[in-house]
């Protein structure tokens, strides 16, 4: 009797959820955490531009053109005598909310959603969502996204003008709307696709789950089963997912605007300022024109990927 009571007053160690566990392994990773340091400082400052950048991202100053880097300019100075630090504060806004708009609508809107339905309820519903996403793959990704932004941008602004005329409104077209709506639009159509077929993929393996089979069993409804007992298992690819995808929007962003079908002038762009600057005499006579937009895309894509990787191992330790 003496030995059970003993047994009995042992206090076992208090549970900690998986995602506690999972911060804590995420914390004591140095390069995740300094990649997200990174990322909050460049989207911060981006999000925060007008009240950041030291100047406005148009304001000129003919008698400082093409200066190099100083105290006054840390960047240097473009052309026209446009501070370049507070060109590229600019230009990471732009990309903040193409990457952003676009990663919520597409790969979390529709990819999830579209993954949740193709994997759970099958048949039909299935093959026609594979098969739409089969159409998308069969071309290059950044070869689409350019086909549906270069068809879709005229009718935009001449849509966008007639409403201008109609309603007595001006500035729409000037504020850069129409091309951040159609840049993230067409980004949004086609990045989907990678995320509905890993979530299908996963739904098909959870569905079969014990715990799902009793909660059917139970007369779960089937929106119960998806939203409470399979999305929430679904949550670690997911995250590790978007954090890979935010750097591939950021990128294709760039191209776009570096290819002219993006956004354009006078909204900043870091495509834009690499497309402009992007040859030899200006590397060799102002480097810094180049290069610092060049570094700052670089950075944000790198430290997206090693996020994306820190993440994994948190979330997933025997990927280790």
């Amino acid at each position: 009797m003496a030995r059970f009571k003993q047994e009995e007053n042992i206090k076992l160690p208090p549970r900690r959820s998986l995602w506690l566990l999972a911060g804590q392994r995420f914390i004591r990773s140095k390069k995740g955490m300094v990649c997200l340091i990174i990322i909050l400082v460049l989207y911060g400052a981006g999000i925060l531009a007008p009240l950041v950048a030291p100047y406005h991202y148009d304001q000129q100053n003919l008698n400082a053109t093409l200066r190099p880097p100083s105290w006054e300019h840390p960047f240097g100075t473009d052309r026209l005598g446009r501070d370049l630090l507070s060109r590229i504060i600019y230009g990471v806004r732009t990309t903040v909310i193409v990457s952003v708009t676009a990663m919520v609508s597409g790969g979390l809107f529709l990819g999830i959603a579209l993954g949740l339905i193709s994997g759970y309820f099958g048949r039909l519903a299935d093959s026609l969502i594979m098969r739409i996403g089969e159409v998308f793959l069969a071309f290059p990704d950044i070869l689409l996204v350019i086909l549906i932004a270069a068809t879709l941008k005229p009718r935009v602004v001449d849509w966008v003008r007639n409403l201008e005329q109609t309603a007595g409104i001006t500035g729409i077209i000037q504020s850069g709307m129409v091309d951040y709506l159609v840049v993230f639009g067409s980004l949004a159509i086609v990045s989907w696709v990678g995320m509905a077929r890993v979530v299908r993929g996963q739904v098909l393996s959870l569905k079969q789950s014990q715990y799902v089979l009793a909660a059917r069993g139970l007369g779960a409804s089937h929106w119960r089963i998806i939203f409470h007992h399979i999305f929430p298992n679904l949550l670690p690819p997911i995250i590790v997912l978007l954090s890979v995808g935010m750097g591939s929007m950021a990128g294709a962003e760039v191209m776009l605007s570096w290819l002219g079908v993006g956004v354009q002038p006078p909204v900043p762009s870091l495509g834009a300022m690499i497309f402009d600057n992007g040859d030899m005499g200006t590397l060799r006579s102002n480097p810094s024109l180049l290069i610092f937009p060049v570094v700052t895309v670089a950075v944000i894509i790198f430290a997206f990927n090693l996020l994306g990787d820190a993440l994994n191992d948190a979330l997933n330790p025997r990927a280790r």
